[in-house]
């Protein structure tokens, strides 16, 4: 496990069981969806007991860079109307996969099967849907180094939304040629239904994903 002063913080020591993408999976699942709107840094989130998918990726990052990982995130870009979600990136050899938090029972944990970003991304693409149907999965960002931050990310009280916003503008790469938008074929409703289930309730309307 990486060594850093931080990691005497006490909420920290937790990262020593985190040894795998499995068990940050399973320590995020068992966090209550953040539904205000701010984001917190790792430590913050610790403490406030909650996570949203930004700080839940987050979370994970410090997670598996503590475990001698790199930090990375990769956003989920979307059509207008609907909301952008955020997974931390592993690799197991020459396989990808990603963590997620979510609050719906789609836009979860992908093992590292897939051969690279795009085929991980590509995953996502028929689960990402909104109430009618439209599919509406458009971009994903390159994988995004949180290091580029130094590590005050791990502990500052302060709001991190800038770190989101800065995720939004990198570089992002188009999913789908143009026009393919309009011949894609609606979620069932099935589908619809199913992933309409979520795990942790809020009479705030915020971040879905």
């Amino acid at each position: 496990m990486r060594r850093f002063p931080e990691l005497d913080i006490k909420e920290f020591k937790i990262f020593a069981k985190l040894d795998s993408p499995h068990k940050v999976q399973d320590f995020l699942d068992k966090l209550p969806i953040n539904f205000d709107d701010v984001c917190r840094s790792p430590l913050m989130t610790l403490r406030q007991g909650t996570a949203h998918c930004m700080e839940g990726a987050m979370l994970a990052a410090a997670a598996f860079w503590c475990n001698g990982e790199s930090p990375l995130l990769l956003d989920l870009r979307t059509a207008p109307g609907d909301e952008d979600h955020v997974v931390t990136l592993f690799r197991r050899g020459k396989y990808w996969g990603a963590v997620s938090k979510t609050n719906h029972s789609v836009l979860r944990y992908r093992d590292p099967v897939y051969r690279d970003i795009r085929e991980l991304v590509m995953s996502f693409f028929n689960e990402y849907f909104l109430n009618d149907g439209q599919k509406t999965l458009r971009a994903y960002s390159r994988p995004f180094d949180l290091l580029r931050y130094g590590d005050d990310w791990l502990t500052t009280g302060k709001d991190m939304s800038y770190m989101e916003k800065d995720l939004d503008r990198s570089p992002h790469i188009r999913l789908i040629p143009n026009g393919s938008a309009r011949v894609l074929r609606p979620a069932h409703p099935l589908e619809i239904k199913a992933s309409n289930f979520t795990e942790w309730r809020s009479k705030i309307k915020r971040r879905s994903v």
